[in-house]
């Protein structure tokens, strides 16, 4: 028996499956992959098998493993002491980092994880509005509470007459009393999205979209579209947040929301906000974001938020992305990967369609036209899926799977090389021809 599968049997006795969180669990491997080490573009797993990363901890990893500058930082932060539930300069600094980078990131309030920062964003939109209800979109995904945990990855709602669709919670445990606060409509077409807006504007205190939607692969919004949401939502009095915990510094500083030219009212950050510490921030307009308590009643607080650990290694984090050429190197290797892959799905015949912007991507396998929506995405070839997935980690190319119902994001890391790459394509063809064959 592998050391993997004795942990696996071991960590079961107190760990529902074996791991201290279910999307850790591989469904295709059976049980969770247990990392022994990480070193930049790679890891090795407790039975010292090698792999290259292209899940960079479902993309939180966005600098690789063991960078030096943030465990430079961390080591700094220690000799501070660990200071808990306190203020120092170091939080003033990042704070303006995160403003410098962001366009709407007047004022900022740290958090611990995306999660956490969806929650507080759409309670201090309800706050600053006065209504009760929030628009998301099918597919995307805000994070695991009640407010918004909704059609992500789950069977397709019925399309209603007003343009919207049936609310499906993703998991059980959720009142049913708060579909009744959740308006869900489908991505990337104005008309249902006007028509609800319209029909809900009374009730309607925010819209939260991923403006990149990495959590169905990479599903980006038309720009003419997401022009439309803007005034759409300014015309109404809603406020617009751009979920950015994935898509935030993943093609350029300013995250998708400079990428695509389109400021929302609020924003959340977290993943590569940090480099792989637990750090998330929500931003937005000081208008808005004084609600927050002391100035305002709206309170969101937390022992643990702005831990220094966290943000020392943040800061760190944020000064290699702000250095000159980081970005130029994230798009030689997204060029090089989503080229090559595409190269490699037409010569060896496999349908199918990467979509990648900056450092995450989409597979797309079983259709061949551009995938705009989750409607659309769910329609892709699972059991090309699995194939393909199993044989990339059986030859030491490790993308994560979560069975959901569409493709997932995968990604590399600023330490990724142009060898890396060529290595993971290599990789690549070879599982395509065996698909093939």
């Amino acid at each position: 028996m592998s050391r993997s599968s004795e942990l696996f049997e071991a960590a079961q006795k107190h760990l529902i499956g074996g791991a201290c969180a279910g999307g850790r669990f591989n469904p295709l491997l059976g049980q969770p992959l247990y990392v022994a080490r990480g070193q930049g573009s790679r890891f090795w797993d407790i039975d010292g098998k090698e792999y290259i990363d292209l899940f960079t901890g479902s993309g939180a990893t966005f600098l690789g493993h063991n960078h030096p500058a943030i465990n430079e930082a961390i080591r700094q932060a220690l000799d501070v002491g660990i200071i808990v539930n306190g203020e120092t300069e170091y939080h003033s600094r990042f704070a303006e980092m995160i403003a410098d980078a962001v366009p709407c990131a007047e004022k900022i309030r740290l958090q611990n994880s995306g999660t956490e920062a969806t929650m507080g964003a759409i309670r201090i939109a309800r706050a600053y509005t006065g209504k009760p209800k929030i628009l998301k979109f099918e597919g995307h995904f805000h994070g695991m509470h009640d407010y918004a945990w909704f059609n992500c990855s789950t069977p397709l709602g019925g399309l209603r007459d007003d343009g919207t669709v049936a609310p499906i919670a993703d998991s059980d445990g959720m009142p049913e009393l708060m579909s009744e606060l959740i308006v869900v409509v489908p991505f990337n077409d104005i008309e249902p999205f006007a028509r609800a807006v319209r029909a809900h504007r009374d009730d309607l205190a925010a819209v939260i979209m991923e403006p990149v939607s990495y959590n169905q692969g990479c599903i980006p919004a038309d720009a003419e579209y997401l022009r439309e949401v803007r005034r759409i939502c300014s015309d109404s009095g809603v406020v617009l947040i751009f979920d950015e915990v994935l898509s935030g510094f993943r093609m350029c500083r300013g995250g998708a929301q400079e990428y695509l030219g389109v400021t929302p009212d609020m924003c959340t950050l977290a993943k590569a906000l940090g480099g792989g510490v637990p750090i998330s921030a929500i931003c937005g307009r000081t208008d808005i974001m004084s609600v927050l308590n002391p100035v305002g009643h709206t309170v969101i607080s937390g022992t643990y938020t702005g831990h220094l650990v966290s943000v020392m290694a943040a800061i760190a984090c944020q000064t290699e992305i702000a250095q000159p050429g980081f970005y130029d190197h994230i798009d030689a290797l997204a060029d090089r990967l989503y080229t090559g892959i595409t190269d490699l799905l037409s010569t060896t015949g496999i349908p199918g369609i990467v979509q990648g912007i900056g450092a995450r991507f989409g597979l797309y396998l079983g259709v061949t036209e551009p995938v705009t929506n989750y409607r659309e995405a769910t329609k892709c070839d699972r059991e090309m899926e699995i194939a393909f997935l199993l044989g990339c980690v059986k030859r030491g190319l490790y993308l994560h799977d979560y069975g959901h119902l569409t493709p997932m994001h995968h990604g590399f890391s600023a330490q990724h090389t142009t060898e890396d790459i060529d290595e993971a394509l290599g990789v690549i063809e070879d599982v395509f021809r065996d698909i093939r064959a």
